[in-house]
Order: C-alpha cells, then sequence, then structure tokens
C-alpha cells in the first residue's frame, strides 16, 4: 500500500504516528521518573531504618569497644560481597564490620552528626549509597554508624522495570498504530470506491457513478452525478440546434450559390458573380467545418469517453473500399488487442475517416492502419503509398480550406477538423513521411485513465 504525505491516508498515519510517539514517550518518561523516585525513597528509608537498628543495637564492652547484642535483622548483611555493608567505629578503639565486608572499609566521614546523612561513595565492591551518625558516649570518642548499600542493586531494579515498561509501551505503540492504521484503512475505503466509479465513469464504462456511499460522501455524488447528466444534456442539445442552424443556413445558402453560377454566364456581372460564388463556397466551408466540430463531443475534461479500435475501423474500411476500389485498406496487427481510447466513439470515426479518405484519394495501392501504445496514449496511424508531399507543407496543409493544385484535393476541412478533434482530447495529429514512401499520419490520444 502506496501512502503519501499529500493523500488523506498518510496525514492521517502520520497524526497518529506523531500522537503515539508523543504519549507513548510522555507516559514512558514519566513511569521511569516517578518509579525511580518511589524506588529511591524506598531505599533511603530502609538505610536509615537499618542506621537506627545498628545504633540500637551497638554496646560497649568493658573495654570501651563497641559490639553487636545480635546481627541486623537484614540477613543479606552478612553474606560476603553482597553489596550490603555496616561499619562502627570508636576513635581508638576495635571497628566492626559486617560479615559481608571481607575486604576494604567504609569512609567513618559521613558519620559527623546525630543526624544521618548520605551520600555516594567507593565501596568495598563498587560505588555505594552510604548514611551515617555518630552517638555520643560517656567517653570522650562517640560512636560511628555507618550502612551502604551498592548503588548497583539500585540502579538494576530500574533498569529491569525500564526494560520491561519498554517493551510493553513498544507493544502498546504497534498496536494502536494497527489499529489507527485498520480505522483509516476502513474509514477511507467509500473513497477508493468513490475513485474507482468516477475512474469508471471517466474511461466510459458507465454513465454516472455508481455505488452505495456513506451519507456525508452520497451527496457529492448525487451533485457530481445531476452535474454528468446536465453536462451530457446540454452538449447533446447543442449539438442538436448547431446542427439545426447549419442545416437552415444551407438551403438559401445553396440558391445564393446557384444565383452566383447564373450571374457567371452574364458577362457583366461575371466579375461579382466569381466575387459572390468565392464568398459563397467560403462560408459553405466555414459551415461545414463547424457543424463538423458541433457534432464532435471532444474534450479532455468530458466524462464517459471510451472507445474502441476493433467497433470504429472494419464499417470505415467496408465504406472506404466502395469509395477507393482500387485500394486495398488494411490494419496491421489484431486490432481486437487495441487499447482502449479515451475518446468519443463518433469523433473517433470522424478522425479516421477523414485521414482513410485523403490516404485513398492519394495511395497507388495500398493504405495501412497501425496503432502503438506509449504509456498513457494511444498512437494511431495512417499510412499511404502515395507520392506523399514536401515536408514544408506537412503543417499548412492543416489551414481550413487548404488545398494542393490537383483535382483530388477536396474542401481542405479534413485535416484541420481531423486536428481539432485530436487537440480537444489532450492529444494531437502529424505528418511525416512513410519509411516506403507515401505520406504517414500519425494521431495520438490518450487511453482512459486506469485502463489498458
Amino acid at each position: 500500500m502506496r501512502i503519501s504525505l499529500t493523500s488523506l491516508r498518510g496525514r492521517f498515519l502520520l497524526s497518529i504516528l506523531l500522537w503515539v510517539t508523543i504519549g507513548i514517550g510522555a507516559i514512558w518518561y514519566s513511569a521511569i521518573s516517578l518509579f525511580t523516585a518511589h524506588v529511591e525513597d524506598l531505599y533511603h528509608e530502609e538505610l536509615e531504618v537499618h542506621v537506627r537498628e545498628l545504633a540500637g543495637l551497638t554496646q560497649l564492652d568493658v573495654r570501651g569497644n563497641p559490639r553487636l547484642s545480635r546481627p541486623l535483622s537484614d540477613p543479606r548483611y552478612a553474606v560476603p560481597l553482597s553489596g550490603f555493608y555496616w561499619q562502627v567505629t570508636r576513635e581508638g578503639y576495635v571497628t566492626l564490620k559486617s560479615g559481608s565486608m571481607t575486604r576494604g572499609s567504609l569512609d567513618d566521614g559521613i558519620a559527623r552528626s546525630p543526624e544521618i546523612l548520605h551520600r555516594i561513595e567507593a565501596g568495598p565492591s563498587g560505588p555505594t549509597i552510604a548514611y551515617g551518625a555518630i552517638k555520643k558516649t560517656a567517653g570522650a570518642a562517640p560512636l560511628q554508624f555507618i550502612i551502604a548499600t551498592d548503588q548497583r542493586h539500585l540502579q538494576r531494579i530500574i533498569s529491569n522495570f525500564t526494560q520491561e515498561l519498554s517493551i510493553w509501551l513498544m507493544l502498546l505503540a504497534c498496536a494502536l498504530i494497527g489499529s489507527g492504521l485498520a480505522i483509516i484503512t476502513f474509514g477511507l475505503k467509500p473513497f477508493a470506491r468513490l475513485a474507482r466509479a468516477i475512474t469508471d465513469l471517466h474511461s466510459g464504462k458507465t454513465g454516472q457513478l455508481e455505488g452505495v456511499f456513506p451519507d456525508e460522501i452520497q451527496l457529492v455524488v448525487a451533485n457530481l452525478n445531476a452535474y454528468a447528466n446536465g453536462n451530457a444534456a446540454i452538449v447533446e442539445r447543442g449539438r442538436v440546434q448547431a446542427g439545426n442552424l447549419a442545416h437552415s443556413l444551407r438551403t438559401p445558402l445553396a440558391v445564393t450559390t446557384d444565383e452566383a453560377e447564373r450571374m457567371l454566364e452574364n458577362d457583366a456581372a461575371s466579375k461579382s458573380a466569381r466575387v459572390f460564388l468565392a464568398e459563397s463556397e467560403r462560408m459553405q466551408r466555414q459551415i461545414d467545418y463547424h457543424l463538423a466540430r458541433t457534432r464532435s463531443g471532444g474534450s479532455r475534461h468530458g466524462v464517459g469517453l471510451s472507445a474502441k479500435l476493433m467497433d470504429a475501423v472494419p464499417p470505415l474500411i467496408a465504406a472506404m473500399k466502395r469509395l477507393h476500389p482500387s485500394v486495398d485498406f488494411h490494419v496491421k496487427g489484431n486490432a481486437s488487442h487495441a487499447p482502449q481510447i479515451a475518446c468519443d466513439p463518433e469523433d473517433l470515426s470522424e478522425i479516421l475517416s477523414n485521414l482513410l479518405d485523403n490516404a485513398g484519394k492519394w495511395a497507388n495501392a495500398v493504405v495501412e492502419i497501425g496503432y502503438e501504445l506509449h504509456g498513457d496514449a494511444v498512437d494511431l496511424t495512417v499510412t499511404d503509398d502515395g507520392p506523399g508531399i514536401a515536408p514544408s507543407q506537412y503543417e499548412s496543409v492543416f489551414a481550413i480550406g487548404a488545398t494542393l493544385d490537383d483535382p483530388r484535393c477536396g474542401s481542405g476541412l479534413g485535416l484541420a477538423i481531423a486536428r481539432d478533434i485530436a487537440r480537444d482530447y489532450g492529444g494531437d495529429l502529424t505528418l511525416a513521411a512513410a519509411r516506403d514512401g507515401g505520406l504517414l499520419a500519425r494521431v495520438t490520444i490518450p487511453t482512459p485513465v486506469g485502463r489498458t
């Protein structure tokens, strides 16, 4: 699944990722901070208790040396190098040490006040959290009590908690992101169906958007369908009205042309008649051109446009063989395999009929129709084996009314109409020399969106 930040799916997913990252990060940091503070408080409270317990159990013998009436309640102080140590000192007397302190000693500098003080200092097995206090005696030298615990024990507890918390929070983050992605996918499914429906509409598979959509989208779908139907009705009505107008003008124009031809027989009025007739013929060409353009449904922004080459070519070839019986018209390759073309079928027939008729007039024996797919466009080619034209005329023959000095030339509208229709669909019509002589006309028209 391709995700882009320009899509709704990408934006929603990015928002979820940011929210989960911030939320999980805040939980991780605050939980560790609270747990660390809580564990440290417990450790400090425990050490203070043991300092007081040690002071309560310490007695002086007859010589003034300190001794314990019984061992401390925590057995870890008896395990060698366990990381739990105590020490009782009295200047000038024997120093008492816990059974765990098999080497080294604790710095009694921490025990300098009746109040319990603490600090981090070096111990027998690494950095320790040491608590100390003093207790005055009947003699001159007070008793100094020190309790210490290796800092590694506290750090191990915090590290284990951090590791387990991180694992569970990562699992929670994955679950949240996964559920968010599932919600996004489910929530945006109607938009995917809407996109497919629009693609079907644009490619001509359907005449309107089909399907049942959520209420929030259904109103948009209804309005788009209404617009598509209304647009189709307007275009069709415009075609009919333009055709009616053109047909209504043809009769008086035909009468005018006939009268001009009659005036040519009168020597006195022949000059005016020639001007009159030339202008009438020009008007007729313009009417024919604009009528053909009005019949065209060409618009690359239109909907419901799709044509198959196999449907358009056979009837055109049949008609051309009747018009040019000495020319062999055939399709290069299998037209049934040709892709769909984003073009109104009538417009495709208009383009091909003009090109085939023009090629049939100039061909010696063969006219060939070919097609080739290039990315999202189709190239249709019409090639004849005639004399061709000079490269300098490749563009000039597309002008309305442009003809060559040859009786085979028609009204000069066919190529102009074919190119205009092709350009309406975002394509083009160009001319070039054929490989084996003659002329090659190439029409480029996009394929429907999502179709090949």
